[in-house]
């Protein structure tokens, strides 16, 4: 049985990350908690997240195209040691390296869920913020993208903003998803949100809506919410820049 809290309210104000509600981890199953630790810290406005040049490749020689990841994840679901079972499955034939133990830190079913999030990123590297089905059952594993920001598409002043809904293997589904250009500067401030409810995903940016999708998941979902790194993007003459994003809050409550 699924339980999570109803609401959140998450601001990252505390003198350490709330391992209640957070794994600081990127899907451990298919590798270890070792080679999956993001790289934080709690600064005074918020939860850092940041892919420094020593932090290693997550996945090294399964994981086809090279990806470093700091990433928190509010559940965790996943077979033992050697099973096929396990979230967010990358290609066909994967099994658990490192068995896990189950996880509901947050797992809302409908709502309303924002993330207030900035992001300091370059050509080889991204940041996001979207929400996965809990996948116990293989089918109960659609997505809600509420932001996937790649820096090759930041200018000055705008960026693509990737949005929407993907089918993986819910067959409910038909997956919706596109980047959109919005007129923001995504290293400052911004608050990325979602209504959920049943039928109907509305994404949006800063209160105002971006997106309308006419479905929507209807089953438990977990947060996820962290920087990636890229680094076959690099190109000889680019000096190394570290990824970063920060967090200011994290808050989820049901609609009326």
């Amino acid at each position: 049985m699924v339980s999570s809290p109803a609401a959140l309210e998450e601001h990252f104000d505390g003198d350490t990350l709330d391992r209640a509600v957070w794994l600081p981890h990127y899907l451990p199953h298919w590798s270890s908690r070792a080679e999956s630790a993001a790289t934080w810290s709690l600064q005074d406005d918020g939860l850092h997240l940041s892919i420094p040049v020593e932090q290693p490749r997550w996945c090294a020689g399964l994981h086809e195209e090279p990806l470093r990841v700091s990433c928190i994840q509010s559940g965790s679901f996943a077979g033992p040691e050697g099973s096929t079972v396990g979230q967010l499955p990358f290609q066909d034939g994967l099994v658990v390296r490192e068995e896990q133990p189950t996880f509901w830190g947050y797992t809302p079913h409908f709502g309303h869920v924002e993330v207030r999030m900035r992001g300091d990123i370059s050509a080889r590297s991204m940041f996001a913020f979207w929400m996965s089905g809990i996948e116990d059952d293989p089918a109960r594993s659609g997505e809600i993208c509420v932001a996937e920001i790649f820096g090759e598409t930041v200018g000055d002043g705008s960026a693509d903003v990737g949005t929407g809904t993907r089918r993986f293997r819910d067959p409910t589904l038909a997956g919706e998803f596109s980047a959109i250009p919005l007129p923001i500067d995504v290293a400052e401030f911004h608050t990325y949100g979602v209504d959920w409810r049943p039928g109907s995903t509305d994404i949006t940016v800063d209160g105002e809506v971006v997106r309308h999708v006419d479905e929507a998941p209807d089953y438990p979902m977990q947060l996820f919410i962290g920087v990636f790194d890229f680094p076959a993007k690099a190109s000889d003459d680019q000096k190394v820049r570290i990824p970063e994003m920060v967090i200011a809050h994290v808050q989820g409550h049901p609609l009326d």
